[in-house]
């Protein structure tokens, strides 16, 4: 496999947009990845933004956010409340708030969900983010969950166990009222991350997955 490496700069800061359907989607899907690139990237700017929250789920997702931006020289955290499960019938209302990030943003890689995600909510976040930023590189992140859609990922982000237990603590303490959930453990967490380190050879047995449709040298 070719490494891809992402450098350091000098002068502005990186641009980092990261893009969730539901208020845990960020963490579960790319948590690790932040982690580590805000770890090894500095400066780095970072738009956290979530398309549907209540009240509570919204409080946990600012929390969660918090503590995963940790090392971001400049965040900014926006939680929006478009109807949970209902995406595809309010698609032009969230076409139009991607429209308006068009405007102010320019990042210089983005996190988002998966094409092929079988939950509709995450596939018009997905749709949507190709369709508006269309200079840009795109990673789609995974997301485990009883509709069994997991593929064959291209993209691996490889981690050390302490980041990804670090990673599972934040989801777990600012998520708590996801915690009498079946799937909400930290085996399951942690399983589909050591599965992709085993597919990817990862030194330190951990990965985060991908898919990259793009990717120009």
């Amino acid at each position: 496999m070719l490494p891809i490496h992402f450098q350091k700069r000098t002068g502005s800061p990186w641009t980092l947009l990261c893009l969730g359907a539901h208020s845990d989607d960020i963490e579960m899907g790319c948590g690790g990845t932040i982690l580590r690139l805000l770890q090894e990237l500095t400066p780095a700017t970072t738009y956290w933004i979530v398309f549907s929250a209540n009240a509570a789920r919204a409080a946990e997702a600012v929390q969660s956010a918090n503590h995963f931006l940790r090392k971001a020289s400049k965040k900014e955290i926006i939680v929006k409340h478009f109807r949970d499960g209902f995406f595809p019938y309010t698609g032009g209302e969230i076409k139009e708030y991607f429209e308006e990030l068009k405007q102010i943003l320019s990042p210089d890689l983005i996190l988002t969900h998966y094409r092929h995600d079988l939950h509709q909510d995450h596939r018009v976040i997905s749709e949507l983010t190709w369709n508006t930023f269309r200079k840009h590189l795109i990673l789609e992140y995974e997301i485990m969950k009883y509709d069994g859609d997991l593929g064959a990922p291209n993209f691996f982000v490889h981690l050390d166990r302490s980041t990804c237990e670090r990673k599972v603590k934040y989801i777990r303490d600012a998520f708590k009222t996801q915690g009498d959930r079946s799937w909400f453990t930290d085996d399951l967490f942690l399983s589909l991350l050591r599965v992709r380190g085993v597919e990817s050879n990862a030194p330190e047995r951990y990965a985060e997955a991908f898919y990259c449709r793009k990717i120009i040298f």
